[in-house]
């Protein structure tokens, strides 16, 4: 399937380059080029592909936060819990010079700060260490949480998960919790790319809504219905986005 990778600049669109800047250094066209200078035999290449148009979206027409804001209170937080297969996470950081375009050729070296699970500390534009199936969406929950109690009400707080993930109870008391509380700043992307050994009675969005969110299903490679769905208002409400791409190959 081809991605549907127009561009409408928007007053969200352009406030998100004032924010990205000049740190822009590569479009969509060129990612699989950055993902192609990361090799070895342990990359996970379905897993990172299959998150690729997800990550693109978010970062360059969604996520309010760029290599200048870190550090900003007042960012949004994005939280890649499928973190065993982060090239595609790391080429769109790259793209948005978030790092180094030449960090990427040494994906997974001894001495290389792009691990084959990123590392918050070594990452650059990292918020969380990940890797470890079933920890993202809790860790977002309480994100989301942190950032009601300090009265910060402007931050999103995204995550983004597989759906193999829903395998793990962690993320069902989080589904659980999250939907009651109200959290309206958390937002959940699950990339459905049917390797989850459970099946999901009434698909996995019926999960979420059952436990009060707002939700929405799409293809996960149309960047336009991405983009729609990932900004649909759901005041009062946590929201989570299933974004299907095509079946694991391996």
């Amino acid at each position: 399937m081809t991605a549907t990778a127009t561009h409408v600049d928007t007053s969200e669109t352009r406030d998100a380059h004032a924010i990205h800047g000049t740190h822009d250094r590569h479009e969509y066209a060129g990612l699989t080029g950055l993902m192609g200078l990361m090799t070895g035999d342990e990359k996970h290449g379905p897993a990172a592909t299959s998150t690729l148009d997800v990550l693109w979206v978010l970062y360059d027409r969604v996520l309010r936060v760029g290599p200048g804001r870190m550090t900003d209170p007042g960012r949004d937080r994005f939280l890649l819990s499928k973190g065993h297969g982060p090239m595609a996470y790391y080429a769109v950081l790259a793209a948005k010079g978030f790092l180094p375009v030449d960090w990427l050729p040494g994906f997974g070296a001894y001495d290389s700060p792009l691990g084959h699970h990123p590392d918050r500390v070594l990452v650059p534009g990292a918020e969380i260490g990940s890797g470890s199936l079933g920890h993202g969406l809790p860790i977002a929950v309480g994100s989301a949480l942190g950032l009601r109690a300090q009265g910060l009400d402007g931050p999103a707080v995204w995550v983004l998960i597989g759906d193999a993930e829903l395998d793990e109870g962690s993320n069902h008391e989080a589904i659980a919790f999250a939907g009651p509380a109200g959290l309206e700043r958390l937002h959940t992307v699950v990339v459905d790319n049917s390797s989850a050994s459970h099946a999901r009675p009434g698909g996995i969005a019926a999960r979420f809504e059952a436990a009060g969110w707002s939700t929405a299903a799409v293809d996960g490679r149309d960047h336009d219905a991405l983009y729609a769905a990932f900004t649909t208002p759901h005041p009062g409400r946590p929201h989570v986005v299933v974004a299907r791409v095509e079946p694991k190959s391996d």
